[in-house]
């Protein structure tokens, strides 16, 4: 997970009326850590990440990342971390020396839960394996391996700087350095895939016994090579008959299907995600770190770091860049945003826990889509249909005014 989704500008009919409660409790608080560089940036990536120079400035950086978290210490005072993202770019660049004076750091000004998920973003290049037993020791207890396809010809049109032997062997270490949990990502509707291709790359990613794969269709987003050079992508049944092939092949092997492209074994769930798509907190630290804090009161506040490294790191110049507290307007689309992407939704009673909000303001949208097929009928729970899964963006416009 890197940059969180705004809605901002969007206005959900029937909310603004609606009385805002203060919260009768706090939601679960994560910490999410932006390493913005990366050997080469990839020609279909949007994330902040930016090539490494030949020495990266790992001490400065850390002591940025532990100031900037020093800012938002007041808004978090007695609460305690369940999970710890490290995302990028590439995190793995970084020293375990470095991961480790952070971590300690982290600690000292904010609890960790006893059970805390520690997740770190890997390549599986060699350089990155060679330090797996290393973070392992740190206490990061889950890696995210992105391996994106282990066939040389779409690595290369990927821009990809592992090939696929390394990817397989990346599996291996990680669980050789102590870690029985880990993701591998994957990509399908890669340019010239046909759907053998595509089922073969889920098949050698089964084949690895990951806990916990992502498994997502390439798109191509603005400010990328690929938006700017497009690169002749399967046809639409193509990519839909690689979506329920793969769909079934990975249902077949145990990895349920949880969220829009995440599938788990049983009890493997990411729990950072899980904690973001249910509305939880989390606190955004590094370059263009997005963060989403809920205070008792009811304000729910939406912050943003400053996007370019140099920026981040220079004395003179803020770590945050902007905030935003969500309105009544807003409170609805930015719930149902992000919980509707989980294939089971959320209980119905979350809902105003985390909002403030009665649930009686979806009603009328609520019914509306329901009867249009793409919201199941289901009073204690908030959860989209297969169907409202497919058209996530149509369900999502019956709550626009």
């Amino acid at each position: 997970m890197t940059d969180s989704p705004s809605a901002s500008s969007l206005i959900i009919g029937g909310a603004a009326s609606s009385p805002r409660a203060p919260l009768p409790t706090l939601p679960p608080l994560a910490l999410y850590i932006h390493i913005p560089w990366c050997v080469r940036k990839c020609p279909y990536c949007d994330f902040n990440s930016h090539t490494a120079s030949p020495v990266l400035p790992e001490q400065e950086y850390v002591d940025a990342l532990l100031a900037d978290l020093d800012q938002d210490l007041h808004a978090v005072y007695g609460r305690q971390i369940s999970s710890i993202f490290f995302g990028g770019g590439t995190p793995s660049l970084f020293s375990a020396e470095a991961l480790g004076r952070l971590l300690k750091g982290v600690e000292q000004r904010i609890p960790f839960a006893h059970d805390i998920e520690i997740t770190l973003e890997a390549n599986p290049g060699t350089f990155e394996q060679e330090k797996f037993v290393a973070y392992r020791k740190l206490g990061i207890n889950r890696l995210s391996i992105g391996i994106q396809s282990f066939q040389q010809q779409k690595l290369e049109a990927l821009g990809r700087i592992h090939n696929g032997d390394e990817a397989v062997r990346a599996a291996g270490m990680a669980r050789q350095a102590g870690f029985d949990n880990f993701n591998l990502d994957l990509m399908h509707g890669l340019p010239d895939q046909s759907l053998d291709d595509a089922l073969s790359d889920l098949r050698q990613a089964i084949e690895l016994k990951p806990t916990h794969i992502s498994w997502y269709q390439l798109t191509l987003e603005p400010n990328t090579v690929f938006w700017n050079q497009p690169p002749v992508l399967p046809e639409d049944d193509t990519l839909w008959d690689i979506q329920e092939a793969g769909q079934a092949l990975l249902a077949a092997h145990g990895y349920a299907q949880y969220e829009v492209s995440a599938y788990a074994q049983p009890g493997r769930p990411a729990r950072h995600n899980l904690n973001y798509w249910s509305f939880g907190d989390f606190i955004g630290i590094g370059a263009g770190a997005h963060g989403k804090l809920s205070h008792p009161d009811g304000r729910i506040v939406r912050t943003w770091k400053t996007r370019l490294p140099k920026d981040y790191l220079n004395p003179a110049k803020s770590f945050q860049a902007g905030e935003k507290a969500l309105s009544n307007d807003e409170m609805p689309f930015e719930f149902l945003m992000n919980a509707l992407r989980l294939t089971a939704g959320v209980e119905s009673h979350l809902y105003p826990e985390r909002t403030g909000l009665p649930l009686e303001s979806l009603a009328e949208h609520r019914r509306e889509a329901e009867q249009s097929g793409l919201m199941q009928v289901e009073p204690s729970r908030l959860a989209a249909t297969e169907r409202g899964q497919l058209f996530l963006n149509d369900l999502l416009q019956k709550f626009l005014s």
